[in-house]
């Protein structure tokens, strides 16, 4: 993810307008009737934590309901951070068990879809399986990016296969588990045990449980993503536009999410807007199309912003053009600047096999001065300043760093 994720978690980024990637993961949880919730962090956990507090938005805060925050503890031997998912959950053995729950139910932190993991539940008791895996069909041109069960027709789990050119089966692993306590236990102290594992559930434990454990593939036809790379993120934002493939508001399985207060967004005489998603606190002088503004955007009159994603109060300079781009928050775009624009799809240079589509990036505060040009799959780091631009105009594929000392360089 690139600057989106150089100071958050990747569930912390936010996600159409108002919410946040692991707002899914939390809603489906309370939607489902599952009220202890862990959650497990790691990486850059500081706005993850800010945003999931106590709960409260899912009604996580009451005496019958509870969140825990596991963060990785780093012991005096340096011994502690998570080397992958089965090592997360194994240093927190002791947690589960306290919870004293027959099932343990796994969630990635990064997918947006609506599942209800009631109904997985009562399939893994109904198969009586040791696990249940979520499973999903994807497209053949995609499916080599994932994990992919070959199941029978009761649809018990044959043979897993991890990323591999040719799957015998598009049925990809959705990151969501059902574990027996026990079974769960036992293999990931083995795990524990393997020093050639990397300690991946999906990449190690799963695997090697597929001969000697009954394992089970729930299916699941409705909307699912993987939102944990650029070009899969900015997809996830546009297909929210189309209310058939992915309907945003259903008030029997509402999003939650932690929001501020703010007013209502005002479209001014000069505006216009089509087919977009505009948040609370938004002011619109300009052109707006085919777009998602997180709360507190400002496109100032001449402004175009077409097809791109604009996080909280970020500002759109009078006249200015953004095509095909990502604005994290805070950002200032001055008059008269261009970004994202021609015809040339060179991939970036620092980043070729996660930037080539022609999306440009621009992180977090950073201030783009007047008149600049910048043209696709461009990264723009946390904090740029104008001074931080050796030129009026970026072609495609370069990235541009704020440095400590002296100027950022092209890259």
């Amino acid at each position: 993810m690139n600057v989106l994720a150089q100071e958050r978690a990747k569930p912390a980024i936010p996600f159409a307008a108002k919410y946040r990637i692991i707002d899914y993961t939390l809603s489906n949880c309370v939607n489902s009737g599952i009220y202890n919730v862990a959650v497990v962090t790691q990486y850059q956990p500081l706005s993850l934590i800010d945003h999931i507090g106590m709960g409260k938005p899912w009604d996580l805060d009451q005496s019958d309901r509870v969140i825990r925050v596991l963060q990785a503890r780093l012991t005096r031997n340096g011994h502690g951070w998570y080397t992958g998912t089965a090592d997360a959950v194994y240093q927190n053995l002791a947690y589960i068990e306290e919870q004293d729950a027959e099932m343990v139910l796994i969630l990635g932190g990064d997918h947006v879809y609506r599942m209800d993991y009631s109904n997985m539940l009562k399939f893994h008791q109904e198969k009586r399986a040791d696990v249940t895996l979520a499973v999903t069909p994807v497209p053949e041109v995609k499916v080599q990016r994932f994990g992919t069960a070959v199941v029978d027709e009761a649809g018990q789990v044959m043979e897993f296969q991890e990323k591999v050119k040719k799957p015998k089966s598009n049925l990809a692993f959705m990151g969501v588990y059902v574990f027996n306590r026990g079974i769960l236990q036992r293999w990931l102290e083995e795990d524990a045990g393997n020093i050639t594992s990397k300690h991946d559930l999906s990449g190690d434990v799963i695997p090697r449980m597929v001969d000697r454990d009954r394992i089970f593939a729930y299916r699941f036809d409705g909307y699912w993503r993987d939102v944990g790379t650029i070009q899969a993120y900015w997809q996830a934002n546009m297909d929210l536009l189309q209310m058939s493939t992915f309907p945003l508001f259903d008030p029997d399985w509402p999003i939650r999410t932690k929001e501020d207060e703010r007013p209502p967004a005002i479209i001014s005489e000069t505006a216009s807007v089509v087919n977009s998603l505009i948040s609370n606190g938004c002011v619109i002088e300009g052109q707006v199309e085919q777009s998602i503004l997180s709360p507190g955007v400002m496109v100032l009159e001449g402004a175009l912003v077409k097809a791109s994603v604009i996080m909280s109060d970020t500002v759109i300079g009078p006249h200015s053009v953004i095509e095909h781009s990502i604005l994290d928050k805070e950002i200032t775009v001055e008059a008269g600047c261009h970004i994202g624009y021609g015809d040339d799809f060179r991939p970036n240079r620092r980043a070729s096999r996660l930037l080539n589509t022609g999306i440009t990036i621009i992180g977090k505060r950073a201030k783009i001065p007047p008149g600049l040009k910048m043209g696709r799959n461009c990264v723009i780091g946390f904090g740029v300043v104008e001074e931080d631009f050796p030129t009026h105009e970026i072609q495609s594929g370069e990235t541009i760093r704020a440095k400590r000392r002296g100027h950022a360089r092209r890259i």
